[in-house]
């Protein structure tokens, strides 16, 4: 990069579900980079995709993939970013990690551009991370009304639909809906769904029980005491982010049939009294926050609503009878777009800006405060 010039960008895990959506997101969004390269594994390698309007050859993650790469953003499965990531950043490439491997180490910093964009300039290990999708979906509902009233307390029960296990997900769903559509009498005898499912497709799942016509109570690998890791990246992640490293947390993850969509169910506890009208002004006039609630006219957010919108929406909102200052309320959003491409796109062009900065040797100090 010279100082005309755009930072060149590598897009590492272009082929993927959040992928796909980024490089329509770096097409649609104001143009900061110069050229973007499109990496994905062997097998993606050489096929064509649009990203800005031209068609780009995607490559064959490698040794050199990284040479005279300004930035990239990596969203890959988290072994594949352990072991690249670190190759990146020794070629002087600035990291986004869109993936669980760096979010949760010191030095990191853990980004969401409306509340604390200053931290893309803080990075010590050269690398910035971007939130899991659920995470996403509920810190721009939580973060106006924390502003206000202080958050103490927070429980939350997820809905996560199938494409928060990208492509393969998507596709075992549409799979397992086919198998069944047809089966008279579906869902109406203990076993059938699975034993038709297991006759139906092959044993190859991401998901630990079928999914179709179906609610799974687990998201994740097994951790102590039988959280989940998705719900212990709730609790971590929204901490950091809140910059409330005591903040009360809990969370459950369920995995349900919808194809797109992430919801959440949210009681939210504040330090000071807060009403739901409070609340619901507070988030009528938040950015990124659409409310939706007229439950007199069926009108909360859904996933089927939302998908493809930026925002998060939010519905459903009311007092808690025997919880004084506490709200609760609904949270969707698209977890592909607004879930993890967009907050990407937007860490990345804070961090273009920053880079071309550093470049002209007009840089702010760097910041020091991390989360």
């Amino acid at each position: 990069m010279n100082e005309r010039s755009k930072p060149t960008l590598a897009v590492v895990g272009a082929t993927g579900a959040v992928g796909g959506v980024l490089l329509q997101l770096l097409s649609e969004r104001v143009d900061v980079w110069g050229e973007i390269r499109l990496i994905a594994s062997e097998r993606s390698a050489g096929k064509v995709l649009q990203v800005r309007g031209e068609d780009v050859v995607v490559q064959t993650l490698g040794a050199d993939s990284f040479d005279g790469v300004d930035a990239a953003i990596f969203d890959v499965p988290t072994q594949v970013a352990r072991e690249w990531i670190p190759r990146a950043v020794d070629r002087g490439t600035a990291v986004i990690d869109a993936t669980s491997a760096y979010r949760s180490e010191p030095g990191v910093p853990l980004i969401v551009p409306e509340i604390n964009p200053s931290q893309v300039k803080n990075r010590p290990r050269g690398i910035v991370a971007s939130p899991n999708s659920t995470t996403l979906t509920l810190i721009d509902a939580l973060w106006p009304l924390h502003s206000g009233w202080e958050l103490v307390e927070l429980v939350v029960a997820t809905y996560q639909s199938a494409s928060g296990m990208g492509h393969k997900g998507m596709a075992r769903l549409y799979a397992e809906a086919d198998a069944l559509s047809h089966t008279a009498g579906v869902g109406t005898h203990t076993g059938g769904v699975r034993r038709r499912v297991a006759t139906g497709l092959p044993p190859e799942s991401p998901f630990p029980a079928p999914l179709a016509y179906n609610v799974v109570p687990w998201a994740g690998t097994l951790c102590d005491d039988g959280w989940s890791s998705e719900e212990l990246k709730i609790r971590t992640e929204i901490r950091r982010v809140l910059g409330v490293p005591d903040l009360l947390v809990a969370a459950t993850c369920v995995q349900v049939p919808v194809v797109i969509g992430h919801s959440v169910a949210v009681h939210a506890t504040f330090r000071r009294p807060l009403g739901v009208e409070e609340a619901r002004n507070a988030l009528v006039h938040a950015p990124s926050v659409v409310v939706l609630d007229d439950p007199a006219h069926d009108e909360w957010p859904t996933p089927t609503d939302v998908v493809g919108s930026d925002p998060t929406f939010v519905g459903r909102m009311r007092q808690s009878v025997d919880f004084p200052n506490s709200i609760e309320f609904f949270v969707v959003g698209d977890n592909l777009r607004r879930g993890s491409a967009l907050n990407v796109a937007q860490i990345g062009e804070l961090l273009s800006k920053d880079l071309q900065q550093r470049e002209t040797g007009k840089a702010a100090p760097r910041a020091t405060d991390g989360f």
